[in-house]
């Protein structure tokens, strides 16, 4: 590959390059539920946000460390404080209509972007066992969260792992996503009180440390006091002391 097309692959590339198959096939085996049309469509839908990112996103970009986050109370405004307190750039995604308790660094989806992550609310519901009363507002946050984990080489999450070894809540789908396209996750689970990462198709008890990449840090909104300080010391693992005011 040449220097001028190095310089012209997009972040996203890295990103699906690492988490899809050599051909841009996803691993099946995470949609043992759906039919070969379901999996077509899917397939589609993916091409298509690689291909929209091919266009628009460069590769520099990702070696900037950086949080991509949803500025929501709880964990989500946590990492964002932390980020600031270690100097790290943040972006919150949020939309129309969107209630943000952190709106520091604050990137409006429109519709067209929101596309972009507009994956099937069947899949979505088949796969983590629930239905959602509200489907166009929890597809909103779906597609803001695609953002997220598609611009980040670590998911970090802080909520509680179920016995099926999905995440309680919302935060799930993130994390979901992010096994999906096989990209690092990591859990702090508040009744362990312990981080897991994903390894091998299991949580593995873990000590992670944030990659001098874009990172995601997302979570529940009922953050305890030790979920709080498992996101500091998070921080403070990967990057030492925050730097003097």
């Amino acid at each position: 590959m040449s220097k001028r097309r190095e310089n012209n692959v997009p972040a996203t590339f890295f990103i699906f390059s690492h988490c899809l198959q050599k051909t841009f096939f996803i691993n099946f085996s995470f949609f043992g539920f759906i039919d070969n049309g379901q999996k077509k469509t899917y397939i589609s839908l993916v091409r298509f946000a690689i291909h929209q990112e091919l266009e628009n996103t460069m590769p520099e970009e990702r070696s900037k460390l950086k949080l991509y986050s949803g500025g929501h109370k709880g964990a989500e405004a946590e990492f964002g404080e932390q980020a600031e307190k270690w100097h790290i750039p943040e972006v919150n995604y949020s939309f129309e209509d969107h209630q943000m308790v952190r709106n520091k660094s604050a990137q409006v989806l429109n519709a067209e972007e929101l596309t972009k992550g507009d994956l099937s609310m069947e899949i979505v519901s088949q796969k983590m066992g629930r239905n959602y009363a509200r489907p166009d507002k929890i597809r909103r946050v779906i597609q803001s969260i695609y953002h997220m984990v598609t611009n980040s080489y670590h998911i970090f999450a802080v909520g509680w792992i179920q016995p099926d070894d999905t995440v309680k809540g919302g935060t799930g789908w993130g994390v979901e996503l992010a096994k999906m396209f096989n990209c690092d996750v990591s859990v702090y689970d508040q009744d362990r009180e312990g981080w897991f990462t994903w390894r091998d198709g299991k949580w593995t008890p873990d000590a992670p440390m944030i990659p001098h990449r874009p990172f995601t840090g997302t979570g529940t909104r009922n953050l305890t006091d030790a979920g709080k300080a498992a996101i500091h010391d998070l921080y403070q693992r990967s990057f030492g002391d925050p730097p003097q005011a």
